[in-house]
């Protein structure tokens, strides 16, 4: 299987309208892979335990005591698990991963590593192993130098405090970014992380012996005094021109339409500072776009040669996209909010599940490879599938019921944050577990209406209809 297409936000405290942390992607794939939405208790174990992958060999001894987490595996492990996102019970959030690309003369001096770790991996090897989010990229880049990587990947890590950004570069070779509490990062298939101040630990971490390989291996292609990991590790090709870099451009321009820029360029920043404090839906806005008041939308008014010349941020091979929120102030159970669009964004829901729930509704553990009416999954996608076929028709009935279920997520969450805070242990997560599968089922009979009353107004849409003219 070939996971090469992603694309991710993370956003600072100090740059977020109350002060969260927040990060997210979307998960694409192909245009019919199912995904589940789970939660993993806490476990702890007497007897060895060991991680081994059914989609490389990658093996590890894992430790003893596991926290909870959520995740969203694969409908299938045949390829790997693939949990590729959630919150565990500390607070932590990770995402994993962003697909990259590592240039020829890096892979040349360190070639990746085919049994080493890989995205199928990487949530359920760290994220129930770590307390914060300096903690996450620490453990990662450690099983990185130990074991190498099978792939370039972009990691996502956050917490109440920092939001950190890891990427791989090599079998062996890696570097995290902590992103400024004011400012923002989109990234798009590309290696992102520029300038690495490795006199500054606060806000860079790195791979043992970094500087000493970018040396020895002459990696370096411009004089200059800064270590640039994007310019030594990236590529710079034609794909990128039209498949990437469009998609860090539009999320930029959303957030600082006052700078002038080219959806072509090469040097657009990693690290950005938005012209006003962003939230949760301005990150949900970004995954579910597709070049919006553009000439490059595929579904808007520019010519035809435009409107199929740049790959969008939502499309249909999106599995899922997930916005992970961990607020300030509250408990970890109650601060961090996973925020899950299953199917692709554009046309599904962004449903709230709370840190500290316990499970999730069945439905949302049901899918498999072909259509289940009872699946989560297969209900957001077979709504999507319906407005597809009538796109323009049909879009205002799906935006409508969107926007109905966007006021009732935020009346939900106002609703348990009011209640939530004065419980504590069984009793808030019980509390949690209730509220969030409450609304996980609104949206999926909200979407099961959509479906029935887009196959009921389909029917007259047929181009076997005839309008007989009565003056025959």
């Amino acid at each position: 299987m070939n996971y090469s297409a992603c694309t991710s936000i993370l956003i600072g405290k100090g740059a977020t309208v109350d002060g969260s942390t927040i990060i997210g992607r979307n998960e694409d794939s192909r245009s019919a892979w199912p995904k589940h939405m789970v939660v993993h208790p806490h476990r702890t174990f007497t007897q060895p335990q060991e991680f081994r992958s059914k989609d490389n060999g990658f093996t590890m001894p894992l430790p003893l005591e596991a926290a909870k987490y959520t995740a969203t595996p694969e409908w299938t492990d045949q390829y790997g698990l693939f949990e590729e996102d959630g919150i565990n019970e500390y607070g932590v959030a990770m995402s994993a991963t962003e697909s990259t690309y590592s240039n020829d003369r890096v892979l040349g001096a360190d070639p990746l590593v085919k049994d080493g770790i890989g995205e199928e991996a990487m949530v359920t090897v760290v994220l129930p192993y770590v307390k914060t989010a300096r903690e996450g990229v620490k453990r990662l880049g450690q099983l990185i130098e130990t074991y190498g990587t099978n792939e370039s990947n972009g990691i996502l890590f956050s917490d109440q405090d920092e939001a950190w950004y890891l990427e791989t570069g090599a079998g062996h070779y890696w570097v995290a970014q902590r992103i400024p509490d004011n400012g923002y990062a989109v990234i798009s298939n590309q290696m992102a992380i520029e300038r690495v101040n490795f006199q500054d630990s606060d806000n860079f971490m790195w791979a043992t012996h970094l500087q000493e390989f970018v040396t020895e291996n002459h990696l370096v292609r411009h004089q200059t005094t800064d270590f640039n990991w994007r310019d030594t590790f990236g590529t710079q090709d034609a794909s990128d021109l039209y498949y990437n870099t469009p998609r860090v451009w539009y999320g930029q321009k959303l957030f600082n339409p006052q700078i002038d820029q080219e959806p072509q360029s090469f040097n657009l920043p990693f690290i950005r500072y938005a012209d006003r404090l962003l939230s949760v839906d301005d990150a949900q806005f970004y995954l579910s776009s597709h070049y919006q008041q553009t000439p490059y939308d595929p579904v808007g008014t520019g010519s035809e040669t435009d409107k199929k010349k740049f790959r969008p941020v939502s499309l249909a091979k999106t599995q899922e996209s997930h916005v992970l929120q961990i607020r300030p102030e509250f408990e970890p159970g109650l601060a961090g909010i996973h925020w899950l669009a299953m199917g692709v964004a554009a046309e599904s829901t962004y449903v709230p599940f709370f840190a500290g729930i316990t499970t999730t509704p069945a439905e949302y553990q049901l899918g498999q490879k072909d259509y289940d009416s009872k699946s989560a999954y297969w209900i957001f996608k077979h709504a999507s599938i319906l407005v597809d076929a009538h796109y323009n028709t049909f879009l205002p009935d799906l935006e409508a019921v969107q926007k109905e279920l966007r006021i009732a997520f935020k009346q939900e969450v106002k609703h348990v944050d009011e209640v939530a805070k004065h419980l504590h242990g069984t009793e808030l997560a019980d509390f949690l577990t209730a509220e969030s599968a409450a609304g996980a089922l609104a949206a999926l009979k909200a979407y099961q209406n959509l479906a029935g009353l887009l196959i009921t107004k389909a029917t007259d849409l047929s181009p076997l209809n005839y309008t007989q003219d009565m003056n025959l």
